[in-house]
């Protein structure tokens, strides 16, 4: 999924010294786990202390990879959602990653905490995503002015009757777009500041998403590419505490 809504701006992006959970390497490309709360590129009031000033600090030659804002970023994550990315380290690597992007080549799977219990065990939802007409800072369906945006679900276990945790694939990669469609559906991603419910607060610190899973074909070897990034700590202790609540409610 896409991370900030805000175009990046000129900045002199410098090599910073920061942990990095990494998940596979080889000459070729890079798999890290995300931490929540780590933004990916600098922006605007983010000019230091982003996931690209910890990789240019690993792998200096990412530098020359993509563009010079957004070096080796194949896709982006929110800075509260927390897993898997894919990062280019050879320019001709970051083209075939890009490529199999839009030939929606890469399969991914989230794991998103939500607000009631689905309809259904599993479904589909297309509906277009556009920016919201009044929030500049938001994204919306829009039935006009939106662009093509396809998620599915599937339930993996209800908290009694106030949270779902929902395995979801996104078929096209919007802005936002988990966060968008949950919330258009009525189940808004727990914890979500922006789409969410403002009671949230005192029980989640950041949105209850995590990109868990990516697969994809290697774009020099071939070979089928297969990762999972294991829940960050505190959505898995959330999950205790609600397993803990409906084994006493």
């Amino acid at each position: 999924m896409a991370g900030s809504v805000s175009s990046p701006v000129a900045i002199d992006v410098r090599p910073e010294n920061m942990p990095l959970t990494i998940l596979y390497e080889d000459d070729f490309l890079l798999i890290i786990s995300k931490p929540p709360g780590l933004v990916v590129h600098p922006g605007s009031g983010n000019a230091s202390g982003t996931l690209v000033n910890g990789l240019l600090y690993h792998c200096a030659s990412i530098s020359g990879v993509g563009d010079s804002i957004r070096p080796g970023l194949v896709h982006r994550l929110d800075k509260d959602t927390s897993g898997v990315m894919v990062i280019a380290k050879r320019e001709d690597v970051h083209r075939k990653l890009v490529d199999a992007f839009k030939a929606r080549n890469m399969q991914k799977e989230y794991l998103a905490l939500v607000h009631g219990i689905m309809a259904k065990p599993d479904g589909r939802l297309v509906a277009a995503i556009g920016r919201h007409p009044v929030h500049r800072q938001k994204m919306a369906v829009r039935e006009m002015g939106g662009r093509y945006a396809a998620t599915h679900w599937q339930v993996v276990k209800e908290f009694g009757r106030m949270y779902s945790l929902v395995k979801v694939g996104i078929e096209t990669g919007r802005t936002h777009q988990i966060r968008v469609h949950m919330a258009h559906l009525g189940h808004p991603v727990a914890g979500d500041r922006l789409y969410g419910r403002g009671n949230d607060r005192s029980l989640f610190q950041r949105q209850m998403l995590h990109a868990f899973r990516i697969s994809f074909s290697h774009p020099v070897s071939g070979e089928a590419l297969d990762f999972e990034a294991p829940l960050w700590p505190d959505f898995a202790e959330i999950l205790h505490v609600l397993e803990k609540q409906k084994e006493h409610g």
